[in-house]
């Protein structure tokens, strides 16, 4: 499985990190803040307040303050969560430690004020906060938005209650008003007890009676005219029937996809399939924004990636979802699923201790990730200053299997506390002084290395000028190998190929390497079975753990996502240790 693996991500410029003031409005395909400047949402969902623990999962091994701090400093700006109805009815949370001083501010606090507490702290480290009606009741999902238990009466007053609840603080930017709906619900067929449009409508104009100036974000359903998605991922229905709300400017339609880690569907055996993909995408949801008619944001989209199937699909996705690099704000928005571990048919962006970062998701994501918002509830005020860019990074050391560096230290107005290791654009090391070994890498294999310093408000420095440094040793003796690259799929924006590595030497190899160079401006964003780096044009990929070794004669495969297409084949080179 890959890292991604090319310049250390840099900071957002002060200017940029200021954006995002004030309550939201859309302009046309855009949501633009109070100062009419544009902003992309690029986060995740943090679910547990709609299970029976009536919480965020997690806090039963870290503090609140810390995983925000965590997503802040990964680079996410947004924060969907999930609840439930039943945290209007004073539960009190569990599955919380208050054990070595985590969460001691939560003691005895309801659900809906452990809630506050979460909502002011991302608000005032500048992330901002969609709350999602994930479920009726802690028990199940539902496929329309009540139940016999808790009707649609229940469900607009607990909705109107948190427009209430959070008026004025700017955090919260908008509601989410019912989780995927699904078969029997509708889209436009105008019976009252199953058009999810019209109960769109119903729902979303009451937010708006209570605060004006939040934005509705309103889920597709399953099925449009006979024609079925992921639930809640089929919006086809908006084009013939819009949600008409009371205050204009105000809509942003949510989609969700999925990989085969969460179900078969028959798109994924299409012959041409990742390049048939973007035409499916158009088809459910991406139409709304690429015709202008309103934002649109994927609120939910995930994977194990176990499968090479759901490698491709990642990487197509990402590529449809426009580079931030690119194309700035002008982009579609989203909240990957999940930053929990504990999503059974995804997994999350932490692994099971709920600290380790899974360096291959969050590498799929670094070239939509977008620049965070103003702190203190989105109207400004909090520490914004960056610490310093760390200077003389250098190789002090190295084995077979580990690097040592060092650096000299940085300065911030407030002070450092700390520095984020970067090998490629994978986070390897978090340390509060100046050096770093990195273990159990490949003997005789080029890594490249950054820095960014980060002070105690999770600002974060530009990268460090990198450097490279190869392990000692010369690995299993192979004298070399080959490599032949192939496209699988090219559907002009972006393209998918596949490269076989061969061992053409007399004994196994312990490591290889294969590097190219663009003819044109190519540029990978994901790659699987194979880590990589790129410098300019140059491309640099190393085998993964599972697949370094290679018996004489035999043969084993990476591939990768890249954009634009039409690359042509590039000349290889192979070296095997």
């Amino acid at each position: 499985m890959p890292a991604q693996a090319a310049a250390a991500p840099s900071s957002p410029s002060r200017a940029a990190a200021a954006s995002g003031a004030g309550y939201w409005h859309t302009d046309g395909r855009r949501i633009l803040d109070a100062q009419n400047q544009p902003v992309r949402m690029a986060g995740v969902n943090w679910f547990g307040f709609e299970t029976a623990n009536y919480v965020a999962h997690g806090l039963w091994s870290r503090d609140y303050r810390s995983m925000i701090d965590q997503m802040k400093t990964l680079g996410y700006n947004t924060i969907r969560l999930p609840y439930s109805d039943d945290i209007f009815k004073g539960t009190q949370p569990n599955g919380i430690t208050y054990a070595n001083g985590l969460n001691t501010d939560l003691q005895g606090l309801n659900s809906l004020q452990v809630m506050d507490k979460i909502v002011d702290y991302a608000g005032s480290v500048g992330l901002k906060v969609v709350l999602d009606r994930h479920r009726p009741d802690s028990s199940a999902q539902s496929a329309l938005w009540y139940t016999s238990a808790v009707p649609e009466t229940t469900w607009i007053a607990d909705l109107e209650a948190l427009a209430a609840r959070y008026q004025g603080n700017t955090a919260v930017i908008g509601i989410d008003l019912h989780n995927e709906p699904h078969d029997p619900a509708c889209w436009g067929c105008g019976d009252t007890s199953t058009d999810w449009r019209l109960a769109a409508e119903r729902a979303g104009n009451a937010v708006l009676s209570v605060n004006p100036s939040l934005l509705i974000f309103v889920e597709g359903v399953q099925t449009v005219n006979g024609q079925s998605n992921w639930w809640g991922g089929n919006l086809a229905g908006v084009a013939t029937a819009p949600v008409r709300l009371s205050v204009a400017n105000r809509i942003v339609y949510s989609a969700h996809d999925y990989a085969t880690s969460v179900a078969q569907q028959p798109w994924f055996n299409d012959p041409s399939f990742p390049a048939n993909m973007p035409a499916i995408w158009d088809k459910n949801w991406g139409y709304i924004f690429k015709q202008n008619i309103a934002p649109v944001w994927l609120g939910e989209f995930g994977t194990t990636l176990q499968s090479t199937v759901d490698q491709k699909w990642l990487a197509a996705l990402v590529d449809y979802l426009r580079p931030t690099s690119t194309y700035g704000a002008d982009s579609f928005n989203w909240t990957f699923w999940s930053w929990n571990p504990d999503s059974g048919d995804t997994g999350g962006i932490l692994k099971d201790d709920w600290q380790t970062v899974d360096t291959v998701k969050d590498g799929y994501l670094a070239g939509i990730k977008a620049p965070g918002f103003a702190g203190g509830g989105g109207g400004g005020g909090g520490d914004t200053t960056a610490p310093s860019t760390p200077t003389g990074l250098a190789v002090t050391g190295t084995t077979a299997s580990s690097v040592a560096l060092s650096w000299n230290a940085s300065t911030d107005d407030t002070g450092v506390a700390g520095y984020e290791v970067y090998r490629g654009t994978a986070k390897v090391g978090q340390v509060t002084g100046t050096s770093f070994t990195d273990p159990g890498l490949t003997a005789g294999t080029r890594y490249d290395y950054a820095v960014r310093a980060r002070d105690a408000a999770g600002n974060t420095s530009p990268a460090s000028a990198s450097v490279t440094a190869t392990t000692a040793g010369t690995g299993g003796g192979s004298s070399g190998c080959k490599a032949t690259y192939k496209v699988s799929s090219d559907w002009g924006s972006g393209f998918n190929a596949d490269i076989t590595v061969t061992n053409t030497g007399s004994s196994t190899t312990k490591s290889w390497q294969v590097t190219w160079e663009w003819p044109g401006n190519q540029t990978i964003s994901a790659m699987w079975n194979a880590s990589y780096s790129q410098v300019g044009r140059s491309v640099t990929a190393s085998n993964a753990d599972h697949n370094g070794a290679i018996a004489a004669g035999a043969s084993t495969g990476f591939g990768f996502g890249a954009a634009p297409g039409g690359a042509g084949t590039p000349v290889l080179s192979c070296r095997a240790g």
